[in-house]
């Protein structure tokens, strides 16, 4: 019995979107399936873009296979011009496998894992997790050459088991558990029949042995079901010997839904950022896509998402927002429009161009309204919350937030505001890290419940007000923006 009316087609599409991201990798795939589907082609960093950048073109470059940039030229755009940058990143916090993983104890088959990021780890206990990643296998045809790809395995193969309170009364006051020594995930049986070990190496095996192995790094049982499901995924026969190296991350194979006795609710895990990830890239597609693409034709503008990822760890990363990937961008598209390109090109161009920074935010939690300072205190469904902070641990100014306010009034949008109480320390984003290479910048979120949980809670309506704010953005940012005068 559905006790709501069905959500919106735009949450629809963000469930779904979201249970088949379960990591960066994939999410970066599946934002490119829905630009591509707006038209956006694919370029390589590695590659000259002055004779393929054009007015109206739509684009999109990748690094590490996690970030994502995309943008589309306005048919008027000048080098010199800004670009109307939306930001965010596509990592979350989670439990990676480790490099050297197998662990073998008491009967049990255990994986090493490594916390990434700063998640409230107990949250990961007693849930069903699957894995997913990249894998670098060696091509069936061509034996020399290798190809990276994504795998997802949606059935629960780990576990984190808890203790019985029987063993451990103090679990009902307080659960924390070491996450090097009692967040070991179970994987199987340490069972003969049903877990095979490689066949014994013989000496030739031995003295063959290169670093380019990793068969005696993870369970042989583990490196099966890799091998299997990359078979049935890529159209190729994977054994275990054709892995060559890996990056897995553990995600809760419980789907995303629609919740509440309204339907307003979204659970689902990596809201942070995933559902600003996901807003960004649509509202770009449709920017683009019908009657938009003649609005493009018109715009002197750059319409540009930058999706990062390892913002949970700081940023400080080749596919971070601390590298040099947007600025690296910004200034090929400059340079590519310009007849004698120069760095001062590229300072004009930073000048001009605006950055709205996107990261969910702290809603107002009813069982704990003493964390909010009392005059910001954003609720979920009532819109993005303006992020400001008097040590600049976001990013946004009067000026900058001026921008944002007439462009939400234009897109009939509500807005909240957000600041930290004195007595708190205050978290930070991707904005104050970009807005130093003479970027302005405002930081926004929308507000969600148990952010860095395994399951987190967000609004279905601030999905529709963010999309739309962003697609207002895109098209309405170099007319807001002329308005405003600094004197600089």
């Amino acid at each position: 019995m559905m006790f709501h009316p069905p959500a919106p087609p735009i949450i629809e599409s963000f469930l779904n979107f979201i249970n088949h991201s379960p990591t960066p990798f994939h999410a970066v795939s599946n934002a490119i399936k829905r630009l591509e589907s707006a038209g956006f082609e694919r370029l390589k960093e590695k590659d000259d873009w002055t004779s393929r950048l054009k007015k109206g073109g739509k684009y999109y470059v990748t690094r590490n296979q996690s970030s994502i940039i995309a943008f589309a030229i306005g048919g008027a755009y000048q080098a010199g011009n800004g670009l109307a940058i939306v930001g965010c990143h596509t990592d979350s916090p989670c439990f990676k496998i480790r490099p050297v993983s197998k662990k073998t104890k008491l009967g049990y088959l255990q994986v090493g894992v490594e916390t990434y990021g700063g998640g409230i780890w107990p949250t990961w206990l007693d849930r069903d997790l699957g894995i997913a990643g990249r894998v670098i296998v060696k091509d069936s045809i061509n034996k020399s050459s290798f190809n990276s790809h994504l795998i997802h395995i949606s059935q629960p193969i780990l576990r984190f088991p808890t203790l019985a309170i029987h063993l451990e009364r103090t679990q009902t006051d307080q659960l924390k558990y070491n996450t090097e020594t009692q967040m070991v995930p179970i994987l199987a049986l340490a069972n003969d029949t049903l877990n095979e070990t490689i066949k014994k190496p013989t000496t030739e095996d031995l003295l063959s042995k290169t670093a380019l192995n990793i068969q005696d790094y993870h369970h042989p049982l583990l490196l099966t079901l890799l091998a299997k499901t990359l078979s049935s995924t890529i159209g190729q026969t994977v054994n275990q010997e054709d892995i060559h190296d890996l990056e897995l991350s553990l995600f809760d194979t419980n789907p995303s839904t629609v919740g509440g006795g309204l339907g307003e609710f979204i659970f689902s895990p990596r809201l942070d950022n995933l559902f600003s990830s996901f807003a960004a890239f649509e509202a770009l597609a449709q920017s683009v896509e019908g009657q938009n693409g003649d609005n493009l034709l018109n715009s002197p503008v750059v319409r540009t998402i930058a999706l990062w990822d390892n913002e949970e760890i700081g940023s400080v990363s080749n596919q971070g927002a601390e590298s040099n990937f947007l600025e690296a961008i910004l200034t090929r598209i400059s340079s590519a429009f310009a007849e004698t390109p120069s760095p001062a090109l590229t300072e004009r161009t930073l000048a001009t161009s605006f950055l709205l920074s996107c990261d969910m935010g702290h809603a107002i939690h009813p069982c704990f309204p003493e964390k909010h300072e009392e005059n910001h205190r954003p609720s979920i469904n009532k819109g993005p919350a303006i992020k400001t902070n008097a040590k600049q641990r976001y990013a946004s100014t009067a000026a900058t937030t001026f921008v944002l306010r007439q462009i939400a009034a234009l897109a009939e949008v509500p807005l909240q505001e957000y600041e930290v109480r004195n007595d708190m320390a205050c978290g930070s984003t991707i904005g104050p890290l970009v807005s130093k290479i003479g970027l302005r910048t405002v930081d926004i979120g929308c507000p969600q419940l148990s952010m860095h949980s395994i399951r987190e809670q967000a609004g279905c309506l601030d999905m529709v007000y963010l999309v739309k704010l962003f697609e207002t953005f895109f098209e309405k940012f170099e007319e807001v923006d002329s308005t405003l005068s600094t004197g600089e």
